[in-house]
């Protein structure tokens, strides 16, 4: 029975970093971290789901300033939970206000937001209302 809210068809990330090795940066993989997911059997779960990296531009196009990059859950990296990520455009690098530090009292705000999209596909007309902004407030990123 759903409720009055709805039903949340995605679930919130956090762009940690690229992956990278001693010296190296490789910023067509990036390093998700998922929501309530804490060892590599969860992260397997979403593996192949679709993933939308959500931001606020300052220039508004089509009427809207809200923009999308898509990518794909690729594998699981590491036993704590973190999953690699493969978009159609390599991600910004993370802002060092995503970030949590111990320095900063007030807690940290950045408008970027990730999403980890549990459906496999959803038609081109709600992918549409997704960058124009007008997805209601339960299924929007």
């Amino acid at each position: 029975m759903p409720s009055e809210q709805g039903h949340r068809l995605y679930v919130k990330g956090r762009h940690l970093s690229f992956q990278r090795s001693k010296h190296a940066l490789t910023p067509n993989t990036s390093l998700v971290k998922i929501e309530g997911v804490d060892d590599t059997k969860a992260a397997k779960f979403y593996l192949g789901k679709k993933v939308a990296f959500v931001y606020r531009a300052k220039r508004e196009v089509r009427g809207s300033n809200i923009r999308v990059i898509w990518g794909k859950v690729t594998r699981p990296h590491g036993n704590s939970g973190v999953v690699r990520a493969k978009f159609r455009n390599n991600l910004p690098p993370p802002s060092p206000s995503a970030l949590p530090s111990a320095l900063c009292s007030t807690p940290p705000t950045s408008k970027r937001i990730l999403c980890v999209v549990f459906s496999g596909r959803f038609p081109s007309s709600h992918r549409r209302s997704v960058r124009q902004g007008k997805v209601d407030g339960t299924s929007r990123c």
